[in-house]
């Protein structure tokens, strides 16, 4: 019989503990998103996801903000962080540590995260505006563009929604091809301080 899991005993770690685990290889760079529940939604997920990093740039909002916390839940604590004004200057940095760039977007040539392979890693990836999505001139820093099929008339998903189906599907593939050695691990133990009663789901 299938058991639903009460909060206070679904494992997780501790905040503490979070801040030491290895992460998975990608960083994520978040590139004029106006809402800022959408921040919120998109620090969230990075928790979820164990990513590295985080980088707002543009006029992307971030922490301290009520409007990010509201949907953050609290992960703007665990997840790391910075702020860049100029996202070229961040690209640069990250093209020069040997990341790989890719964007989050429907582009000609594309490649879907199934097709990513070890060599892809350590990886940043650009999600960019609500409407307009990641800029032209920012296409160019691009080795390769992640583009998420669709099935329906609308060829666009919201940028958190997006976000998400895209990072899961990247740390997917990563765990899949990268050696076991090298795995952020999973928690599998339920924390003795976990507080009953209190919910994940809004």
């Amino acid at each position: 019989m299938i058991k639903k899991l009460p909060h206070d005993q679904i494992p997780r770690f501790t905040l503490e503990g979070v801040k030491q685990l290895k992460r998975h290889p990608v960083t994520v760079l978040v590139h004029n998103v106006r809402s800022l529940y959408n921040v919120g939604s998109i620090f969230r997920t990075s928790d979820a996801a164990g990513i590295e990093k985080l980088i707002l740039c543009g006029y992307t909002g971030y922490p301290p903000r009520k409007e990010i916390e509201k949907t953050a839940l609290g992960s703007t604590a665990s997840v790391a962080w910075e702020y860049e004004a100029d996202i070229k200057v961040a690209l640069q940095k990250l093209k020069d540590a040997g990341y790989k760039i890719a964007a989050l977007e429907i582009a000609t040539p594309s490649r879907h995260y199934t097709d990513l392979a070890t060599s892809d890693f350590p990886l940043a990836m650009i999600i960019g505006n609500e409407i307009t999505g990641v800029d032209d001139d920012l296409m160019d820093f691009c080795d390769f563009a992640i583009e998420i099929p669709q099935f329906g008339i609308k060829q666009s998903l919201n940028v958190a929604v997006a976000y998400g189906v895209g990072v899961f599907g990247i740390v997917e593939r990563y765990r899949l091809v990268a050696p076991s050695e090298e795995l952020a691990p999973i928690p599998m133990e339920v924390p003795p301080l976990a507080e009953a009663g209190e919910s994940e789901i809004d």
